[in-house]
């Protein structure tokens, strides 16, 4: 099975090829310029996708899946393909890269995949960067081709609460319990009852990368997870869900995202919600 991880050491061999189109995914939760930091550093080529711009604006929840045409135009503005090998990277080691890793999946791009460590690894390691005003891209044609299954909605997760499948919730334990309140406003604290908690850096080591294959299979089990059942994944609010997800793929596992995650779910008065571990 190929690996959805490039190594910095490949990206930087490979950084002039014609069909490599590489994306800056970074994104902060707590409200930081990932923009400017793009014009600051970044890898020479990159461009950058903008999570919230780049959304289904529709919807009050943050950052939801853009419908396929909406998707095509920005990925096509941005002089990206489908048939394009893409790199994803973000500037905190792997934290937004996996959701947008996510969304040219499931837009239909083949050949994608997650620089392994980022930024951060990029620019420890002595490799080029580039500043200031980005080149503005050659327009492109993204023809999407939505695959389905990738993600799921609120009514989906309701009726995997009775077994159906396994939800996984990326978000750290405080939260997870209740013990910690959300840092978005006017969001219960809790979780889905009978959803399993595998907090996202639990997967990553301390540099930001994915841990090891067989390291991540033992965290998912220690987390009680079986991968003889669907699997959803959740987070706040799609973001951290999707680190999981890539975290299953690397395993040969399929899973689903819920997209309007707790967002979504803890902000309603007629989802079920739980406290405690």
């Amino acid at each position: 099975m190929a690996s959805f991880l490039i190594s910095t050491d490949d990206l930087a061999a490979d950084l002039n090829a014609p069909d490599l189109r590489i994306v800056d995914a970074s994104w902060h939760l707590d409200g930081g310029d990932a923009r400017a930091e793009f014009d600051q550093a970044r890898i020479p080529g990159a461009v950058f996708f903008d999570l919230d711009a780049v959304s289904d604006h529709t919807s009050d929840l943050p950052h939801m899946l853009p419908d396929a045409a909406a998707f095509a135009k920005a990925a096509g503005a941005l002089g990206i393909a489908a048939s394009d090998r893409i790199v994803v990277y973000d500037s905190q080691g792997l934290f937004s890269a996996a959701r947008v890793w996510w969304t040219f999946r499931l837009m239909g791009a083949e050949d994608v995949r997650v620089l392994d460590g980022g930024l951060p690894r990029w620019r420890a390691e002595g490799h080029p960067l580039a500043s200031g005003s980005a080149e503005t891209p050659r327009l492109a044609v993204f023809v999407t081709s939505p695959r389905p299954g990738a993600v799921v909605d609120m009514p989906t997760v309701l009726a995997a609460l009775s077994g159906d499948a396994q939800i996984i919730d990326a978000r750290p334990a405080a939260r997870f319990s209740g013990e910690a309140t959300e840092p978005r406003p006017g969001l219960r604290s809790g979780h889905m009852p009978g959803a399993l908690n595998l907090p996202f850096k639990s997967v990553l080591d301390a540099d930001g990368r994915l841990l090891p294959a067989e390291a991540l299979r033992d965290r998912f089990r220690q987390a009680g997870v079986t991968f003889d059942r669907p699997i959803i994944t959740s987070c706040g609010s799609g973001v951290t869900a999707a680190i999981l997800t890539l975290a299953l793929a690397e395993l040969g596992e399929d899973s689903a995202l819920y997209d309007g995650a707790w967002a979504e779910w803890g902000g309603r008065s007629d989802t079920p919600v739980t406290t405690g571990p």
